[in-house]
């Protein structure tokens, strides 16, 4: 069968679509919650490796006082099957968690996802994000204003082949419940190996935990770029937001 004119340019163009389906590696996220206080966060990243097929999750538990992770953490699982699905490789994952997220209480506070821009959304600004802190309706409270900008900094020894330029990251407020704000939250001066070589952000998200008495906690999900083995690799990390002073 001979395909002509734009048949045969739809079929080579849905070809290519499926071939870009497949290439890079774009973990999903899956807040796992706080503990009361809020002073810990722990949050899932899970996928399936471009290149080898295997299945990966990595559990994450986050100081947010310190900006640190606990002790003896992240997680991390790996089935090294392409045939592996991720239900097994997440249940590795979570069951090695799972004494931490009791210890902390963490089923009992998931939190609230304030705001969620994934890569695919095409509507929002990738390094501006504005939302509230409480779930209400009519609306309580003022907006807060995220912006992301990235800084260009020296690749690494492992990365200079790849990328001759590597890019880190600043986030602050522009606003904190309707006030204007220019705290800054982070700011890269070098890149940390964990990021292997990335090459852009984005602010994927916000979760907001109301510990009983205290005000707020905000947790700022930034979804890291990065070259990859087949295209670009997605991962996240948490940025939190100690409360102002």
């Amino acid at each position: 069968m001979k395909f002509r004119g734009g048949i045969a340019a739809a079929v080579f163009a849905s070809a290519l679509m499926a071939g870009m389906a497949c290439a890079g590696d774009i973990a999903s996220v899956e807040p796992i919650g706080f503990s009361p206080d809020g002073g810990v966060f722990a949050f899932e990243e899970y996928g399936v490796l471009d290149g080898s097929g295997f299945s990966y999750s990595n559990i994450f538990f986050i100081d947010a006082r310190k900006d640190t992770f606990l002790p003896g953490t992240p997680i991390r699982a790996r089935i090294e099957d392409e045939n592996a699905g991720l239900a097994k490789v997440r249940a590795q994952a979570q069951a090695k968690a799972a004494a931490l997220v009791d210890r902390y209480d963490m089923r009992d506070h998931p939190g609230l996802m304030a705001a969620f821009n994934p890569i695919t959304e095409t509507e929002v600004p990738a390094h501006r994000l504005v939302y509230r802190q409480y779930a209400v309706e009519p609306p309580v409270g003022g907006i807060f204003a995220l912006a992301l900008k990235e800084i260009a900094l020296p690749s690494s020894a492992l990365c200079r082949d790849i990328t001759p330029q590597s890019v880190g990251f600043s986030l602050a407020f522009e606003s904190e419940d309707g006030r204007a704000s220019d705290r800054v939250l982070h700011a890269d001066t070098a890149i940390p190996e964990s990021r292997k070589c990335p090459t852009g952000y984005r602010i994927g998200g916000v979760m907001v935990h109301q510990p009983a008495g205290r005000d707020p906690i905000h947790i700022v999900l930034v979804q890291v770029i990065s070259a990859g083995f087949e295209g670009s690799d997605g991962r996240w990390i948490a940025v939190p937001a100690p409360v102002a002073p």
